[in-house]
């Protein structure tokens, strides 16, 4: 039992301190959250999701500028079946962590400015990460080795030990800020095409701790600590990363007439390597377990490990627009992410079973010269395997449904109003034989998310 304890620690602490996963931003507007369905519209914020279409804005000078307000929970319950001890102290069968996701101000803007044949454009925006998550209370995967606390005293003679307490703690930050530039050139009144190159700098921390471990008698007249010390199985680290990438970015839009525009992009994989910058890092002064830890845990360490592999997927969107009437907008489109070949560390991305495919339509309405209105949905499916999923790097399938308005307050100046809810679908995932301990863990993955955006666009 103290061989499986020593490893389980190891092995989650490693992997649940990643607050990565699959996520690229695509809701770089407030135009996108009142209309998801953006592949093959042409607006300003197709400096993003439709760069070739963006040549058949009028002349001039156009800019877009947001900032959304998103919020997120992220709840795992865990239970581990078949353990002879519940998994914690309290008595409960199973037990809930609860995360809770922020980003109180998130900034883009998108500018382009159109000539005859050509355009310039650049944007800036979070194209991944985009926030900060806190579990008060730790995360299942700190727990569960420390579950097997009283098995591995009893075995060692400290029969009366049969419940435990702990301090658990982890919160993980992350931003991906991109910077886009790209060209865009009008071949005629029907077809333009566009390349371009998007910088991508990231920035993380990591930062989480398991302290105050305490063994307990627990009898009909109630608890009693016992006399043990066992702060050797202590652990704390504060760690930075950052790293830079690079994405070349390739478009093309057909405007067929004036009902139908269709449209394509495509965006390279992005190398990403973080590098480490380790601020404090306790690994256990137990003698066995620091041997084993410095192994695992060193993905943290600038002393041990220099660079993690972070890569960005590959991309391709399609989208079509139909507009009816000159006041309708009818929108569809489709994504894929090449998950599958963007490289991670420890090789996960081998334990995805296919890359992330995602299904849009919307539409919009003018209802008068002074305001147009919208809505649209999102559906995302994730293809990832029980291997993949763990406490904090998850992801649900989701049906995202986006509302919203524009407000044109002359020919030059128009203000976006959109809200986005998204519901995921839960996930549960059973890990049988959990890291060579004979039990079986159970976890149901569930997420929460709403994010409201402001957008003022302007034509000169």
């Amino acid at each position: 039992m103290k061989k499986t304890f020593i490893a389980s620690l190891v092995f989650v602490t490693a992997t649940s301190v990643n607050a990565g996963g699959l996520l690229t931003n695509t809701n770089q507007s407030a135009s996108f959250l009142r209309n998801p369905s953006r592949d093959a519209v042409i607006d300003i914020d197709g400096v993003y999701t439709n760069p070739a279409g963006i040549a058949f804005l009028n002349k001039g000078f156009h800019l877009g500028l947001t900032v959304q307000n998103a919020k997120q929970s992220r709840d795992v319950n865990t239970s581990f079946l078949g353990l002879a001890q519940n998994l914690n102290y309290l008595g409960e069968s199973s037990r809930k962590y609860h995360g809770n996701a922020t980003a109180p101000v998130v900034p883009s803007f998108q500018a382009a400015y159109v000539w005859d044949k050509w355009t310039l454009s650049a944007s800036l925006a979070i194209t991944g990460g985009g926030g900060k998550c806190e579990f008060e209370n730790g995360i299942g995967s700190f727990e569960v080795p420390y579950s097997m606390i009283p098995s591995m005293l009893q075995a060692a003679g400290v029969t009366s030990a049969n419940a435990y307490s702990m301090d658990m703690y982890m919160k993980g930050r992350q931003y991906y800020w991109g910077f886009q530039v790209g060209g865009t050139y009008k071949v005629n009144e029907h077809l333009a095409v566009a390349l371009g190159v998007r910088t991508v700098y990231a920035t993380a921390n990591y930062n989480g701790y398991v302290k105050d471990i305490t063994a307990y008698n627990v009898s009909a007249a109630g608890a009693t600590s016992l006399p043990l010390d066992l702060t050797s199985y202590n652990i704390s680290m504060d760690t930075d990363q950052s790293g830079i990438g690079f994405t070349p970015v390739i478009g093309v839009d057909w405007k067929i007439n004036e009902k139908w525009n269709l449209a394509a992009k495509y965006e390279f994989k992005t190398r990403m390597r973080l590098k480490n910058d380790t601020k404090e890092i306790q690994y256990p002064t137990n003698p066995s377990i620091k041997a084993v830890a410095q192994n695992v845990i060193g993905l943290y360490d600038e002393d041990v490990t220099t660079e993690v592999k972070e890569d960005i997927p590959g991309t391709l969107t399609l989208g079509a627009q139909y507009s009816p009437i000159k006041e309708v907008r009818i929108n569809a489109g489709f994504h894929y992410y090449d998950d599958t070949h963007a490289t991670r560390s420890g090789d996960k991305h081998k334990t995805i079973d296919s890359g992330t495919k995602e299904i849009t339509a919307g539409v919009e309405w003018d209802a008068i010269p002074m305001l147009t209105v919208s809505a649209g949905y999102q559906r995302t499916m994730y293809d990832l395997s029980d291997e993949y999923m763990n406490d904090i790097s998850f992801n649900n399938t989701s049906n995202l449904f986006g509302c919203g308005a524009r407000i044109n307050l002359s020919e030059k100046i128009n203000v976006d109003l959109g809200y986005m809810v998204n519901f995921y679908e839960d996930k549960t995932v059973t890990q049988e034989n959990y890291l060579g301990s004979g039990y079986a863990r159970k976890d149901t993955y569930s997420r929460k998310n709403r994010v409201f955006a402001v957008g003022v666009n302007f034509a000169f």
